[in-house]
C-alpha cells in the first residue's frame, strides 16, 4: 500500500466519534458554524447528482458497490438548464426517499448539493471534486483567485448550449481514463445552458450537515487547491486521490468507501 492509499484508508477508517471530534476542533476562518452542525445519522439511501459534461451514467462505477452494501441508490438526471430547475429535480428525488439520505454531487452539482442539502431527509453531504459555495457567494469570483483550469479553454457554445470539445474532454476532464472509456463518456455528454452558470445558492447546507470531500489532485477542470480550500472551509472529512476530475470513474472504490462512511 503506497502513502496515498494509506492516508485515504486512514481517513476513511475514522470512526463517527472521531469525525465529530474533528469537526468540533476545527473552526478556522470562514469555517462552518460548529454549534449548528448536526450529528451523524445512519442512512440507507443515496442520491447522486452529476455535473457538467456528463449525465447520470457517470456514477455507474460507484452505484453497484453501494447497492452491494444494501443501500438504495438513485442517480438524478440533472437538466443542466438553470440552477433552480436543477435543484428542483434533485428535491423531487429527495422527496421520494424513505428516510435519511446521503446527497452526493460531482463537479458543478456541488452547487445543487449545497442548495438542496438542507432538505430534512439529507443526513450527510459528499462532494466529489465539486463546487461548494457559501450562501450567496459568487463562485466565479472565488474560482478566479486560483489558476484557471485548462478545461475552461475547451468549452464551446452552440448558441445557448455549452459543451467540451473532444480534445479537452479526453485531456482535461477524463485524462486518467482509458481512451475508449473516455470516448464513450464524451459520446453521452449532455450540453448545459448558459443560464446555469449564473445561479447562486441561497443555502449552505454544509454549515449544518456532516460533510465529506474527495479532492482530485490531478484535476484540470477545477483547480485542486480550490477544492482543498472549499473542503477545509466546510471542515469536511477529506480524502485526496491522484485522479482526474472524474474520480468516481477512475477511483470508484475509494469514492464508494467515502459515501459509505457518510452513510454511517
Amino acid at each position: 500500500m503506497n502513502r496515498r492509499e494509506f492516508s485515504s484508508h486512514l481517513l476513511l477508517g475514522l470512526s463517527a466519534v472521531a469525525f465529530s471530534a474533528r469537526i468540533a476542533a476545527q473552526s478556522g476562518p470562514g469555517g462552518a458554524e460548529q454549534s449548528t452542525r448536526l450529528p451523524m445519522t445512519k442512512a440507507r439511501n443515496v442520491v447522486m447528482v452529476h455535473g457538467l459534461f456528463a449525465d447520470g451514467s457517470s456514477w455507474s462505477e460507484v452505484i453497484p458497490r453501494l447497492q452491494a452494501k444494501g443501500l438504495n441508490v438513485t442517480s438524478v438526471q440533472n437538466p443542466l438548464t438553470t440552477l433552480p430547475e436543477a435543484v428542483d429535480a434533485c428535491r423531487r428525488v429527495l422527496d421520494r426517499q424513505d428516510g435519511p439520505t446521503v446527497l452526493v454531487g460531482h463537479s458543478f452539482s456541488g452547487m445543487i448539493v449545497t442548495e438542496a442539502g438542507v432538505h430534512p431527509k439529507v443526513s450527510a453531504l459528499v462532494y466529489v471534486a465539486a463546487r461548494a459555495p457559501d450562501a450567496g457567494e459568487d463562485y466565479t469570483a472565488l474560482a478566479k483567485k486560483y489558476p484557471t483550469p485548462p478545461a475552461s479553454k475547451g468549452i464551446v457554445f452552440d448558441g445557448d448550449e455549452g459543451r467540451l470539445t473532444e480534445e479537452a474532454f479526453l485531456r482535461d476532464f477524463a485524462g486518467d481514463l482509458p481512451r475508449e472509456r473516455a470516448l464513450a463518456l464524451y459520446a453521452v455528454q449532455e450540453p448545459f445552458k448558459k443560464a446555469l452558470l449564473t445561479g447562486k445558492t441561497t443555502n449552505a447546507a454544509w454549515r449544518e450537515k456532516p460533510s465529506f470531500y474527495a479532492v482530485s489532485t490531478q484535476d484540470r477542470t477545477i483547480d485542486p487547491d480550490l477544492e482543498r480550500f472549499m473542503a477545509k472551509r466546510m471542515n469536511a472529512q477529506t480524502i485526496e486521490l491522484a485522479s482526474s476530475h472524474v474520480s468516481m470513474i477512475s477511483h470508484p472504490r475509494e469514492i464508494a468507501e467515502l459515501i459509505l462512511r457518510a452513510a454511517g
